[in-house]
């Protein structure tokens, strides 16, 4: 498995100094998946976690990725002239109580006179009740290059510092269960575990991302890479034997695309209205996931439908439903469950909302691109 993600990480940076060395030649002539369980089997799946070099944390992923763009591709920082602010909320399968749910809050905008875009992503991610938390800051930046009239190539790289907390006293190993009394001995006192973690059950990594996208007013197709440098995320060590067991986070791949269809343009009272298809497919560690749907905005009304499929096996219908007004965006999306976990589950919700300044910009924004799903 190390050597497999040698492997991807070198394979990974080739890719990057590929691309650059593209751009400066351009220059010169132009998890989804993720095993969740109710409150009283989380305790088996850290043990599962801990003891299995199979297990692989996944990414979080947002249902609404056209509204948390540079989770996506650190190469969409800075779709917009004006500062775009973007704030989301996913819940997942809330009939099993608080296990999953999601935080965001970017900032993202282009800067003209360096062909750039920067931005950054503040994120949490809370797994079992707060029993695993991940908290990271992570800086975009994005640089633009025009081939010819309308089609420009962007190149972004993305950097961040992540802390990744564990609750110890929400966890239940098997050696402090006895066979016949259960975790609490007659004293009252609950039996001891002979596991060990690293330090405190607090670690900090760094993680490294890149990302292409080549566009112009009809299409757009791009590629993602994060956790380029493959961290190390795990807790438990055994001190006596000096083993300090290592567990690093995959490679996530993401490949999207899609185009953009005027059907009315838009005038000073009223937005244009387009059809937005699109696909994206991501691959971590062996998990796929395939989106493919479509947007549409008419006028101050936004509305989606996609489909998300493992490869192996159907997953989910998403559908989505927003309102705009002026600089602000708001849209609600459900995930209807198809696979066995049925919608007794509870689905999963997100929220978006979406902040663009572009209309305080004495003249209106001409983007002859065809990104208007991610502003």
């Amino acid at each position: 498995m190390l050597k497999s993600f040698s492997f991807w990480f070198k394979t990974s940076i080739f890719v990057v100094v590929l691309f650059t060395q593209m751009l400066m030649n351009l220059k010169k002539s132009n998890i989804y998946f993720f095993l969740e369980l109710s409150n009283k089997y989380w305790s088996c799946l850290f043990v599962i976690l801990f003891y299995s070099i199979r297990i692989i944390a996944q990414d979080p992923v947002y249902s609404q990725f056209y509204n948390a763009h540079l989770q996506l591709n650190a190469a969409l920082a800075g779709n917009t002239i004006s500062p775009l602010i973007q704030l989301n909320y996913r819940n997942q399968w809330p009939a099993l109580g608080n296990i999953y749910s999601t935080y965001s809050i970017s900032y993202d905008q282009y800067i003209s006179k360096i062909k750039s875009g920067i931005g950054f992503v503040l994120l949490t991610d809370n797994a079992g009740d707060g029993t695993l938390r991940t908290t990271g800051l992570t800086g975009f930046y994005s640089y633009r290059l025009k081939m010819n009239k309308d089609t420009y190539i962007k190149g972004g790289i993305e950097a961040g510092f992540v802390n990744l907390g564990l609750d110890l006293s929400k966890l239940q190993f098997g050696d402090a269960i006895d066979p016949a009394l259960g975790p609490i001995s007659p004293g009252g006192t609950p039996f001891p575990s002979q596991e060990t973690f690293q330090e405190a059950a607090s670690k900090n990594y760094l993680n490294i991302g890149a990302g292409i996208v080549l566009y112009n007013p009809k299409y757009y197709i791009g590629l993602g890479l994060k956790n380029l440098n493959t961290p190390d995320i795990s807790f438990l060590g055994n001190k006596n034997s000096g083993d300090n067991s290592s567990l690093s986070l995959p490679i996530r791949f993401s490949l999207h695309g899609g185009t953009q269809i005027l059907i009315r343009r838009g005038n000073k009272n009223t937005d244009p209205t387009f059809l937005s298809p699109n696909v994206m497919f991501l691959r971590q560690s062996g998990y796929n996931q395939l989106n493919v749907g479509a947007y549409l905005s008419v006028d101050k009304i936004q509305g989606g439908l996609w489909y998300r499929h493992s490869l192996f096996n159907g997953d989910a219908i998403i559908t989505s439903f927003g309102v705009k007004k002026d600089f602000f965006k708001i849209t609600y999306s459900f995930d209807l469950t198809m696979s066995q976990l049925s919608i007794k589950q509870g689905g999963s919700h997100e929220i978006g909302i979406v902040l663009n300044f572009d209309h305080l910009y004495p003249k209106k924004q001409d983007y002859n691109d065809c990104f208007a799903i991610f502003r």
